[in-house]
């Protein structure tokens, strides 16, 4: 017997990426059954900085978003039968910003360099193996600690807000729920957690004891 796979549930799976956003949906058995996508502008600025817009993000993604559910519209699907909504994205990556949810400097990308003497000031303290103990990885450039403290260091706004309580950061899956739940969402997973130099692997939360020694008590998470 044949089934009719326009009202099966749905499921639309964003996928944020470095150079653009792709959105997916999916019946029930794992078939695409639509798409989009958009082209995201990266900045790549003097002394290996990479930046992008966080704003710019958020707006790429729903630009992503609204060319996927036209396609999903014009084949002959119900948008009410979309049950689900996942977020994949350029985990690195980090956001900042304020209790109104405005940021409060560009996106740092995975790519930026600005870091490297950050990371070296951290191995020169000995501080290297607790951090690999604690989080599995390096002091490198690569993950959003050692950037979050080089902002910290340069950007009074940041500075300032970090130290009020009032900078809130995320990884880009945190960034874009934050924005499309306005603001009454505030979450990540572990995947995502694991690659910013913050996070526990054997308690599974944030580590406080990381926190103090980057000076970033005071940071939302």
């Amino acid at each position: 017997m044949e089934t009719n796979n326009k009202k099966a549930p749905f499921v639309l799976a964003i996928d944020q990426g470095t150079s653009s956003t792709k959105t997916l949906i999916f019946d029930a058995q794992g078939t695409v059954v639509a798409r989009g996508s958009e082209p995201l502008h990266t900045s790549y600025l003097s002394n290996g900085f990479v930046e992008q817009d966080p704003v710019g993000i958020y707006q790429n993604v729903l630009t992503s978003i609204e060319h996927c559910l036209a396609d999903f519209s014009q084949k002959g699907y119900q948008q009410s039968n979309i049950v689900s909504i996942g977020i994949s994205n350029q985990r690195e990556t980090f956001v900042l910003w304020d209790e109104q949810g405005q940021p409060l400097c560009p996106a740092v990308v995975w790519q930026c360099k600005r870091s490297t003497g950050i990371c070296e000031a951290l191995k020169s303290r000995g501080l290297e193996p607790m951090i690999q103990e604690r989080t599995g990885l390096l002091a490198d450039p690569y993950f959003s600690a050692t950037k979050l403290i080089w902002l910290n260091e340069h950007n009074q706004q940041v500075k300032e807000a970090i130290a009020a309580g009032k900078a809130y950061f995320g990884t880009v899956d945190t960034w874009l729920l934050f924005q499309l739940t306005k603001g009454q969402s505030y979450f990540t997973d572990y995947t995502n957690a694991s690659r910013t130099l913050f996070f526990n692997l054997k308690a599974l939360a944030w580590d406080q004891t990381l926190l103090k020694t980057y000076g970033l008590s005071n940071i939302q998470l």
